[in-house]
């Protein structure tokens, strides 16, 4: 029988020896295959191939699932007791945004399946060790904001019914990550979540969306599951630091949802220029007025995109995790994000008829952004909020 592991990568020996499709570790943390290539790359090699198909098909192909696996995406946050990276914000960052230049709902799936682990290193020893006992590479979807379906309590757990909507990368999940509302002390209601098996779980095809197609981000249901209480926990238990354990999970959820979601925002956006410079402009006969000045407006903006992911990447990494650097973090994520949702329809809008063709690189990663920076975790009024509260109580605004 196989593992989690073994079956999250596709085909393995069971001996526990690698086949030629599976990436080993060189000591540093760098997946790399087995003919030299660094797993990454690999992946946003077939992630490219694959990307059109993915769009049809409403789903991550079974070839790009196991290469996510491969290049470490949902170990990236597992402890290291269970053999995981404990990795750090910044190289997801570069990583997700490199793997979404090629397919925005690969870097997607991948940016998320990095963290829902680092969500379920919060759930009690056991309910960790029913996820990683044999190995770290387990690719676990969610459904957690906001709370849906129905948890009732019983003995020594809970049980769950319902529908719960938009689960990116469920059907190639092993475990998802559900949340309900639950009775609290005082007649107070708490977030609750629970990290159920994906074969307990209905899948259904929802998902049609106009962007992100590929992601695969569909319902699922639950009829009468009951889930122990050593795999739950409250949203709460986000906000505090982890005991005696690595940095990524000393930081408050609040300072870095927002920073991973926006992370295949980037990358999916600087594929529009790529495709837009490529298709409308170099292959052109000539160039049409107003195009050198889009092309640096546009590459400007997101250069700038970057940087302010990337500091907020570092904040999250190696600096305080005061509440202002927390809203810090979510006001310079969601304004990367709406600086390339901004980028990306200045230059479909610039495209002509060449971007309303159906195969167009460009068409697609419009829609992708589009898609992508509607998601509730980068709404820019709500980061701007929490960042005047924080920084006008402080005095720190600047």
């Amino acid at each position: 029988m196989l593992t989690a592991r073994q079956r999250a990568a596709g085909e393995r020996r069971t001996d526990g020896e690698p086949t030629g499709g599976e990436a080993a570790s060189d000591g540093q943390g760098v997946r790399s295959s087995q003919a030299g290539r660094p797993a990454r790359d690999l992946l946003v090699e077939v992630a490219r191939q694959d990307a059109q198909a993915a769009d049809e098909r409403r789903k991550l192909g079974p070839q790009v699932a196991a290469a996510v696996v491969d290049a470490g995406f949902p170990r990236h946050f597992v402890p290291v007791r269970w053999g995981g990276a404990a990795g750090t914000f910044a190289q997801l960052l570069a990583d997700a945004a490199a793997v979404a230049e090629a397919c925005a709902a690969a870097g997607w799936c991948a940016a998320l399946y990095a963290a829902h682990g680092r969500l379920a290193a919060y759930l009690p020893e056991q309910g960790q060790r029913d996820l990683w006992a044999n190995g770290p590479d387990v690719r676990i979807a969610a459904s957690v904001v906001p709370p849906q379906g129905r948890a009732t309590a019983v003995s020594d757990g809970w049980r769950l019914d319902g529908e719960w909507r938009t689960a990116s990368g469920v059907d190639h999940a092993e475990w998802v990550l559900l949340a309900s509302w639950t009775p609290g002390g005082d007649g107070a209601r708490e977030h609750r979540v629970f990290a159920v098996p994906r074969e307990e779980l209905s899948v259904l095809d929802t998902w049609d969306s106009v962007g992100l197609r590929g992601s695969g981000s569909n319902s699922v249901t639950a009829d009468g599951i009951v889930v122990p209480a050593h795999r739950s926990l409250t949203l709460g238990a986000l906000l505090s630091p982890l005991p005696d354990a690595a940095r990524c999970h000393r930081v408050p959820y609040p300072m870095v949802a927002a920073l991973m979601f926006a992370a295949p925002v980037l990358g999916a956006a600087r594929a529009a220029l790529r495709a837009w410079a490529d298709d409308c402009v170099q292959q052109a006969p000539g160039r049409r007025p107003g195009q050198n000045l889009l092309l640096a407006r546009v590459s400007a903006r997101l250069h700038a995109a970057g940087l302010l992911l990337e500091g907020a990447a570092d904040r999250a990494d190696r600096q305080g995790t005061t509440s202002l650097a927390v809203a810090e973090n979510r006001r310079d994520a969601a304004t990367a994000v709406a600086w390339c949702r901004e980028a990306v329809d200045d230059l479909f809008h610039a495209s002509g008829l060449h971007g309303q063709s159906p195969d167009s690189r460009l068409q697609r990663a419009w829609r992708d952004v589009t898609t992508a920076a509607a998601h509730g975790a980068l709404g820019l009024d709500a980061a701007a909020d929490a960042y005047a509260d924080a920084a006008l109580a402080s005095g720190g605004a600047r």
